[in-house]
């Protein structure tokens, strides 16, 4: 019998030093496709993802790139996408933490392989070349990812009170789980990780060669993208997506020019709301589980942590969640060797 499945397609910062390699490993089966990513790439005077994904070495400056990583974690997570045994598990719908929302519209037909890389690659070229702004990131939950009383008001209040200062932006960028991904100007930020206190040692956290996305900041890259991606690249989903408002866009019932409208309009220029994608997706659509395309494995805490913020199976807090996870996973990370085998097409089972 079939497992229910939500798919969760990551964002930018998944392609890290452990992940080098990463097309190589998983994915020599498709070398046409990923030929034809390389091609394109080429066509663009730009690095083929061969070459990024088989450098030597990893380079944050080379790696982290706007220009670089949109393209080689939008081609890691689609052939992700496209080995999971589909007689196994039932895809109920696809979401995606910001740049996650360009290739869920890969993986359900909204956009084809090509045209899923052509946006990605587009978006992230022009991010790259404008760099506006950046994101610095806080939790408002503790280790244990429990809410901290009073700590989500505290840090909004923050925001709104430096937003008022001369020469300062900072908004809200991405509801995140447990943690606020917040994007504004150097003056915003500066001012921010200056009056906030150092949490679980490391946050607030700048995140490199990351611009103000989801902010009105980037009303100029949203303009740009317009211009450059037409409408006959998008079609009807065949699959339900879950956007970054936490609304549904169903096969059958969707308009391709209001999906385009949504990806190069509000989703660029407005705050993504992941932490409700999901949730309306444990909610509306009830899967057995939900599967996180890699690479990496960042975004499997903020899966958790937003499931548990709405008792998902009775997750009350990490420990919690781990447990379950070690009795039976319901979450699980491709980009986790042991999680992996678990949904693949061609992996040997007892």
């Amino acid at each position: 019998m079939k497992q229910t499945a939500v798919i969760v397609a990551p964002g930018r910062g998944t392609y890290n030093k452990p992940e080098l390699g990463y097309l190589q490993r998983h994915h020599a089966d498709k070398r046409d496709l990923i030929a034809e990513f390389d091609a394109y790439r080429a066509d663009q005077g730009q690095d083929r993802l061969t070459a990024l994904d088989g450098a030597a070495r990893f380079s944050g400056a080379r790696h982290t790139r706007g220009d670089n990583a949109s393209a080689l974690i939008y081609g890691c997570a689609l052939m992700d996408f496209l080995s999971i045994d589909r007689d196994r598990f039932d895809i109920l719908g696809v979401t995606g933490n910001s740049m996650g929302w360009y290739i869920a519209l890969a993986c359900t037909g909204a956009l084809n392989a090509m045209a899923g890389l052509r946006v990605v690659n587009t978006m992230g070229t022009l991010m790259q070349s404008h760099l506006i702004g950046g994101q610095s990131i806080y939790p408002f939950v503790d280790e244990n990812w429990q809410a901290i009383p009073g700590a989500r008001a505290e840090i909004f209040a923050v925001v709104a009170d430096i937003g008022r200062q001369p020469d300062c932006v900072l908004d809200l960028s991405i509801e995140l789980g447990g943690m606020l991904v917040l994007g504004g100007n150097e003056a915003g930020l500066a001012a921010f990780e200056a009056r906030m206190p150092v949490v679980q040692d490391r946050f607030p956290l700048r995140l490199p060669n990351h611009a103000a996305f989801h902010t009105a900041l980037q009303a100029p890259v949203a303009e740009l993208g317009q211009q450059a991606l037409p409408q006959d690249l998008f079609s009807p989903p065949d699959l339900t997506l879950i956007d970054g408002r936490g609304a549904f866009w169903h096969p059958l019932a969707s308009s391709p020019g209001a999906i385009r409208d949504y990806t190069l309009g509000h989703q660029v220029v407005r705050p993504y709301d992941f932490t409700k994608a999901i949730r309306t997706a444990a909610r509306e659509l009830m899967p057995d589980v939900f599967i996180v395309l890699g690479p990496g494995n960042t975004l499997g805490g903020a899966v958790a942590q937003s499931l548990i913020r709405c008792n998902w199976r009775g997750w009350a807090d990490k420990a919690s969640f781990q447990a379950a996870q070690l009795a039976e996973p319901r979450l699980i990370s491709m980009g986790l060797a042991a999680q992996r085998s678990i949904v693949l097409k061609d992996a040997r089972r007892d």
